[in-house]
């Protein structure tokens, strides 16, 4: 799947370049992308996104200093140099991409006010799905980042064909600051989609036999709404059947092949399972979005590794576990195969209708407006009323 990535504010320059960089490492040419920032500093800390593709926006209003945490500030930047961006996505090339993806961290004010503009601008000019991989400040970052991530977000669902969420409190570990902690979230993010935008290539293993293309993937996502990814990988663990020798041993060679045949089968087997066992493990374990899974409309189900540890009846039994475990009926899925010393499976929950830290997030919203109202002594908004005009 061809993607044209749109790395806004810091949190989102930096994981697109990460994404480029492992392009260039894999030796593929399926990611492209640019940097859109209202801080110099930070566009000129990116290695792998090329100079003439790290924009620079709002230097007439805030000098190449960022917006801080104004979201409204960086929503009007954005507004009055849309034609600027879209020029240097057209410089870039979109012919032959299959979607659009705009990251963004949600707390701050580039990102969570720039990119609700930007996503309807891509929009109404392009064909292609415009998708939103938004990362979410944890509540430690205080009350402002997260009123703006939650003003944010309820635009952007309206808005992008598809929003993913990285939530960062449900990643950080206990002790561990959110500081400290970017580089290794940041790899999480890159390593799950990476395996999952990579899908349908023609890999260093060849085609998989169940190849999820780009269009199974918008297919997956085309219902809008909010997305959770899930993950799990494991090491290769090479099981080799014993071989037959001659001279004295010829007399028992048939008895050694029934053996054999017999491991190969228990082998298959094993492997049915461990693809059950690690699609169990990705969609149970920790997700980038915590929820309630049983209320997802689709899912899919990617499985990347060595052929031979494909299995496709694995595949198949684990589609049929995802399927009875949401809401919906939709379960696409496939395998991805790599020359690897690990298997990986990749879960795509879309459309989750049940996610504790989103409710949080709106309730923190709208203590933080009524608070504000109460002080400036106005009538309190609509949550709707209010977010809306920002991004008009």
């Amino acid at each position: 799947m061809r993607i044209f990535f749109i790395g806004f504010g810091q949190a989102g320059g930096k994981i697109v370049d990460m994404f480029l960089e492992q392009d260039k490492k894999l030796g593929r040419n399926s990611f492209r992308g640019i940097a859109v920032n209202t801080a110099r500093t930070d566009l000129m800390g990116l290695k792998h996104i090329e100079m003439k593709d790290r924009i620079l926006i709002g230097q007439t209003v805030v000098k190449g200093h960022g917006v801080g945490t104004d979201n409204a500030m960086g929503a009007k930047v954005t507004f009055d140099e849309i034609d600027s961006i879209i020029s240097a996505i057209d410089k870039r090339g979109t012919h032959d991409i299959d979607a659009f993806m705009i990251v963004a961290g949600l707390g701050g004010g580039t990102g969570s006010g720039g990119t609700p503009v930007l996503t309807r601008s891509l929009k109404k000019i392009y064909r292609e799905p415009v998708y939103v991989l938004g990362i979410l400040p944890a509540p430690e970052e205080g009350k402002l980042y997260s009123f703006n991530a939650a003003r944010s977000l309820a635009t952007l669902v309206k808005e992008a064909d598809n929003t993913f969420i990285f939530d960062n409190s449900a990643w950080k570990n206990e002790g561990e600051s959110i500081k400290t902690a970017f580089s290794r979230l940041n790899d999480e993010i890159v390593r799950r989609f990476g395996v999952l935008f990579r899908a349908g290539e023609v890999g260093s293993a060849g085609i998989g036999e169940m190849v999820v293309d780009s269009s199974e993937i918008i297919n997956t996502l085309r219902g809008g709404g909010i997305t959770s990814v899930g993950y799990a990988i494991t090491e290769v663990v090479t099981k080799k059947p014993k071989k037959t020798v001659g001279g004295i041993f010829d007399g028992i060679k048939g008895s050694l092949r029934k053996k054999e045949a017999t491991e190969e089968v228990l082998l298959g087997e094993d492997r049915t399972a461990k693809v059950i066992s690690l699609v169990r493990r990705a969609m149970l374990g920790r997700l980038t979005l915590p929820c309630d899974f049983s209320s997802t409309e689709r899912a899919l189900v990617l499985v990347a590794g060595p052929p031979d540890e494909l299995d496709r009846k694995g595949i198949e039994k684990a589609k049929s576990w995802v399927e009875e475990n949401i809401a919906g009926v939709e379960v696409r899925g496939g395998d991805y195969p790599v020359n690897s010393n690990f298997v990986a499976a990749v879960v795509v929950l879309a459309t989750v209708g049940n996610a504790p830290r989103i409710k949080e997030l709106m309730e923190i919203a709208r203590s933080t407006r009524d608070d504000a109202a109460k002080i400036e002594e106005k009538k309190p908004l609509s949550f709707e009323d209010e977010i809306e005009p920002l991004f008009e």
